[in-house]
């Protein structure tokens, strides 16, 4: 190998989805993401058209690091040690006392531990950790939303409409190049 890099020197580049050859523009990327996947759920599963509606300041709710506790809607912030830092259920904010009322005075989520050591998806929690599926977890909090808005209890049962639209949005065949002649 030479002593330097040159993409000159290669034959093909890959792009993979955390900015590595390229720079995404994050608002506009996530805004088409969640569209998409919040459209999937309007059209295909029959959630309310109000999925499609956001406004700007709703951005703020997502960033990297956001984990969803499937069992009871709640979306959380976590420090290192498993503490909960900030909570929301569905995209409204838990006060401190509601945190500590979930999670207990010393605000621990009781999933830490697995997810400390795997950073995988269960069938109580995903973790969103990249920004290729963060508009997701705003789409959880905005399902918990509606179907309180409906007086649907919240449980773990609307996640699988969610990895339906996440199966549909990443499927292979809507990468497919259609040549124009």
């Amino acid at each position: 190998m030479s002593e330097y890099f040159s993409l000159s020197d290669c034959d093909v580049i890959g792009f993979d989805l955390d900015h590595t050859l390229c720079r995404y523009h994050l608002k506009e990327t996530s805004r088409l993401i969640y569209e998409s996947f919040a459209r999937y759920l309007v059209e295909h599963k029959g959630y309310d058209k109000d999925l499609l509606n956001l406004t700007p300041a709703i951005w703020d709710f997502c960033f990297k690091g956001l984990v969803v506790d499937l069992e009871d809607g709640n979306i959380v912030k976590l420090a290192e040690d498993g503490t909960v830092l900030r909570a929301t259920h569905g995209t409204n904010d838990l006060s401190t006392e509601e945190i500590i009322t979930h999670y207990g005075p010393q605000r621990e989520w009781k999933h830490f531990n697995s997810l400390n050591t795997s950073f995988t998806r269960s069938a109580k929690y995903y973790f969103y950790d990249n920004y290729f599926d963060l508009p997701g977890a705003l789409l959880c909090g905005k399902v918990v939303d509606m179907l309180h808005k409906r007086g649907n209890e919240v449980n773990s049962d609307f996640w699988k409409d969610v990895v339906a639209a996440i199966d549909h949005n990443y499927n292979t065949s809507a990468f497919k190049v259609t040549v124009l002649v």
